[in-house]
């Protein structure tokens, strides 16, 4: 029998906790329609019997404190609410415990912005890691060594296992019971919690927003430009003479201040731009194409695909009710 450690870290977001705690216990119940043993044994840890949840709004029970818990085989760490960094702070003393559980063997899984913990304790170093796209810049900030995926759903790697924003820690409860058991529990698992089981990227529900939490004003200045005159053809030295620096200086210090260059920032901007008209127009690829600065079809197709994870027709027919009933 494997057993679980779902973490209930005060300020947890109660969803992924108790979605997580359903998931893998149905898993049990699957088992004894079978006559057979129970396949995991899922448990609460806390650092104190009882935890508030969700600003307050909840409080939930722990099975265990964390000092009781002397072995484990996958420790769960669930969503975090409201001020992230107040939140590790507070949370700080599960942090050695998930270090000893993982140098003895144990696996690691963030859901969401618990992805914040997870990295606290050094383990995501140099790894990749999933976290909600709307957390993108501040976890950058406080973890710049994470290799941080925006656009990924899952992450998988030495034991150690992240998910993207929301709702999609399903899909990692779905890809470990799989993993654990099989692929004919993981379907049987999904079909009766009616979650879509072969999502693998949040690029289609990112919301690009820029990156202004840094104090390099020149970049500001270029990226207020290009938000502003997205329609045009912006060229890297055009902006370089707008700020007053040479081009190489711009780039090296945009990509430091953005985490993106500027040509992927324009990009990004772009197709921001598209995808709202997409959402709440009648417009077709085309038109909305050459609405934001593109005139090359295949490029356009491309760089909207590789951002979003969809083509712009099929993100328009998903997005906009009106367009797809033309179709």
């Amino acid at each position: 029998m494997k057993h679980i450690s779902i973490l209930v870290p005060q300020g947890a977001i109660l969803g992924s906790l108790e979605g997580s705690r359903q998931l893998l216990t149905q898993v049990n119940q699957f088992a004894k329609a079978k006559g057979a043993k129970p396949l995991f044994q899922v448990q609460l840890v806390g650092l104190s019997h009882e935890i508030k949840l969700s600003g307050g709004s909840f409080t939930a029970h722990a099975d265990r404190l964390i000092d009781e818990v002397k072995k484990t085989d996958l420790i769960i760490i669930p969503a975090l609410d409201g001020d992230i960094q107040k939140a590790i702070e507070t949370n700080r003393d599960f942090i050695p415990w998930i270090i000893k559980q993982y140098q003895r063997g144990a696996e690691v899984a963030s859901l969401c912005l618990g992805a914040f913990l997870l990295a606290s304790t050094g383990l995501l170093k140099g790894r990749q890691c999933a976290t909600h796209w709307l957390a993108t810049n501040e976890f950058r900030q406080l973890f710049p060594d994470v290799n941080l995926v925006t656009e990924r759903i899952i992450t998988d790697e030495q034991g150690i296992y992240s998910s993207g924003g929301a709702f999609s820690y399903l899909n990692l409860i779905l890809y470990l019971i799989e993993k654990y058991v099989g692929r004919e529990v993981a379907v049987l698992s999904a079909k009766v919690f009616a979650i879509e089981i072969e999502r693998d990227s949040q690029s289609p529900f990112t919301i690009f927003q820029g990156q202004k939490a840094h104090e390099d004003e020149s970049v500001k200045k270029a990226q207020e430009y290009i938000e502003t005159n997205f329609q045009e053809k912006i060229t890297i030295d055009q902006l370089a003479d707008l700020v007053s620096v040479s081009r190489r200086s711009l780039e090296r210090r945009f990509k430091k201040a953005t985490c993106n260059t500027v040509i992927e920032y324009i990009q990004r901007v772009k197709i921001e731009a598209a995808k709202k008209h997409f959402e709440t127009n009648r417009k077709n690829v085309a038109e909305v194409m050459f609405d934001v600065g593109y005139t090359d079809t295949k490029s356009f197709r491309t760089t909207f695909k590789k951002i979003t994870g969809l083509s712009p027709l099929d993100y328009r027919n998903k997005y906009n009710k009106e367009a797809l009933s033309l179709n």
